[in-house]
């Protein structure tokens, strides 16, 4: 059966789900539809995570039968992959990987630690599921929540020290099958970094995705109680399948009031900032030094 030939392995809130719907455009490429199986993290493991929503909120695939069966639509497709953010973090996925697919290329987006770590804590915040109110205290909440065994989407501050994961993917696999990206490149050019991509796939490159949707945006609801109707409550769901009959249209429907209710996400205050920037300045040297990648715009603080 048809296994995928590409990984997007992470990282986390670093554009992964926007380029997870950029490639899924290309006629040659073909995505998992579930976007985030996290099957080379997991499998084989009993799940029991118990950070909020752990138990609710995800769908975990840990079983190589169920793992198939999301590539049973392949056709003619050159390219076949899958987005898992965790795999860049979780150490055994590696090792998983490499057992199952040793000849897979790997798609890495690396974003500034810090700004990527309070983005993944204004998501959880934003779902209603992060308990502080404060990133500083979410941060240093950290280590006692991963005693308590809460899942890898709350490890804000231990997933953005890169150079010990990147490293780990150098050893295990020939370097020409890895690309690591920056997502201030992605952000600023992204239809060059995609078209490298599609080099880097063996695909059409002359392609050019459609980029006027948003994906996974970030920010606190206006209203929370709307949010979460927006969100989970099928009712909604059934009205706008009654009025809108195109499945495409009600999805950019729901998505559009969605951000409409969503407002820009505070600022983090620069001391906050500085003080975890020095936390990871020496990792930062040293994944610089790795990837070969001018990272000095990472140490630098701004408001």
């Amino acid at each position: 059966m048809t296994m995928p030939n590409f990984l997007i392995i992470g990282a986390a809130k670093a554009g992964t789900t926007a380029l997870y719907h950029y490639l899924q455009q290309h006629p040659q490429i073909y995505m998992s539809p579930h976007k985030e199986p996290r099957f080379f993290a997991l499998e084989g493991e009993s799940i029991n995570f118990q950070g909020p929503g752990d138990k609710t909120r995800f769908r975990f695939v840990t079983e190589m039968e169920s793992y198939r069966a999301l590539f049973e639509g392949v056709s003619q497709e050159i390219a076949i992959g899958e987005a898992s953010p965790w795999y860049l973090y979780v150490p055994q996925a590696g090792e998983r990987i490499k057992k199952h697919l040793p000849d897979v290329k790997l798609i890495v987006i690396l974003r500034e630690p810090v700004a990527r770590a309070y983005s993944n804590f204004i998501h959880a915040l934003r779902e209603g599921l992060e308990p502080l109110e404060d990133f500083a205290e979410a941060m240093e909440a950290e280590s006692e929540r991963i005693r308590q065994n809460w899942s890898y989407r709350w490890h804000y501050k231990q997933k953005g020290f890169y150079y010990g994961q990147i490293k780990h993917y150098f050893d295990l696999f020939d370097r020409e099958q890895i690309k690591v990206y920056l997502y201030d490149d992605f952000i600023s050019n992204p239809i060059s970094l995609l078209q490298d991509i599609f080099r880097f796939l063996g695909v059409d490159d002359s392609f050019i995705p459609d980029l006027s949707s948003k994906h996974n945006v970030s920010g606190i609801p206006k209203n929370y109680v709307l949010d979460q109707f927006l969100i989970r409550d099928t009712r909604l769901k059934r009205v706008l399948t009654r009025l809108v009959r195109s499945k495409t249209l009600r999805e950019q429907l729901e998505k559009k009031l969605m951000e409409l209710n969503l407002r820009q996400k505070p600022p983090l205050k620069p001391e906050v900032r500085e003080r975890f920037k020095q936390e990871y300045r020496e990792d930062i040297l040293k994944l610089q030094e790795l990837i070969q990648k001018d990272l000095s715009k990472w140490l630098v603080v701004s408001g």
